[in-house]
């Protein structure tokens, strides 16, 4: 071997042993932060470790611990800001209480959401956030199956039916009751809701949707027509806008129809953006053609022409919640009662009676 390859390798156990003169044994115990070494020990290990330039081998850490510190976040959409705030919230508390995270894209498809929990349990995290594609306990083994390793889990933005497990969830039911009846009182009679979540068959009821926030909204949109006497037309809710082109044909079927939409409320941002570029290219104008309502508050929500009116949630504060949990689940601590947090509307400018 030459002296070129003798510098490029990686330091071991064994270098570091030498180097502070102790036994592998307890430069492993001092390296890994497991079983009992004296404070002499533990400075002469870290020295030695720190001159070195040893890394830690965190899977080997994990195998004698038990513990490797990293927590796996399993979203829908990565791409989303609103997925992407969350992540945020999570960070921040994880790198805090010494965490770090392993992120996956599910696509909200259930067979990448199963695949992601098996390798991050491959991996040895700690404890798993995930936001479920599917709300049906039958077709959540995976996430059983982490509950059975004796891993921690709390579902992030989606509950579960039946599964018994901490979820964060937002409240939307009154505050989507509250803007739909805005929109009633406008004249409104022909609103429509625009999803990314996957149905294979088209909407019926909220209980399509299990139990998500896109129920919850849809739920309040009926309650506020029953309140108004107005009759509920379930084909303005529609689902599967999951990309541009979904949403390019979602529009075109709208407005062949013979009364098209007067108003449109879209589901998130990116679902917005999709929309107002369909109807900006139609050349309608919001909001003297239509009105229009965004679920998420992001910057550019205020500063485009007009303002939209959007409703926002705390979804950083529940990034927080969500990691706070899990890490409280891995310690055996009780994390208290889950705390309720509640979206709220905020009217701009993108609301007008309609034109005709």
């Amino acid at each position: 071997m030459t002296s070129q390859n003798r510098r490029s390798k990686a330091p071991t156990v064994a270098d570091v042993a030498r180097a502070a003169n102790v036994s592998k044994a307890q430069a492993a115990r001092a390296l890994g932060g497991y079983g009992a070494v004296s404070d002499e020990v533990q400075e002469r290990v870290n020295s030695a470790a720190s001159a070195l330039g040893y890394r830690l081998n965190a899977l080997a850490r994990s195998m004698n611990t038990g513990r490797s510190n990293t927590i796996g976040v399993i979203v829908g959409d990565i791409e989303n800001p609103h997925f992407g705030l969350a992540l945020r919230g999570m960070a921040d508390v994880a790198r805090t209480a010494g965490y770090h995270l392993l992120l996956s894209n599910s696509d909200e498809k259930l067979q990448a959401e199963q695949d992601a929990v098996r390798v991050m349990l491959e991996k040895r995290v700690d404890g798993i956030i995930v936001a479920p594609c599917c709300s049906a306990l039958e077709q959540n083994a995976h996430l059983i199956q982490v509950q059975e390793e004796g891993r921690a889990l709390t579902l992030f933005d989606r509950a579960v039916t039946g599964l018994d497990v901490d979820a964060v969830c937002c409240e939307f039911t009154d505050v989507a009751a509250d803007v739909t009846a805005r929109l009633l009182a406008a004249g409104h009679r022909h609103i429509a809701y625009i999803t990314s979540m996957a149905l294979t068959t088209d909407y019926s009821t909220p209980d399509d949707f299990g139990l998500t926030p896109v129920a919850q909204r849809v739920g309040g949109m009926m309650q506020a027509f029953a309140d108004a006497g107005v009759p509920f037309d379930p084909s303005l809710v529609q689902v599967n806008a999951l990309d541009e082109a979904s949403i390019s044909r979602i529009v075109a079927a709208l407005w062949q129809r013979p009364q098209p939409p007067t108003a449109l409320v879209a589901s998130d941002s990116v679902v917005a953006m999709w929309l107002l570029r369909e109807v900006t290219q139609r050349g309608l104008r919001i909001p003297a053609d239509l009105s229009f309502v965004m679920y998420d508050n992001f910057p550019w929500s205020e500063i485009v022409t007009p303002p939209l009116t959007v409703i926002a949630q705390p979804v950083y504060e529940m990034g927080r919640e969500a990691a706070r949990r899990l890490i409280a689940a891995i310690r055996g601590e009780a994390p208290g009662p889950v705390p309720r947090f509640d979206a709220h509307l905020m009217i701009r400018h993108s609301i007008a009676a309609p034109a005709c």
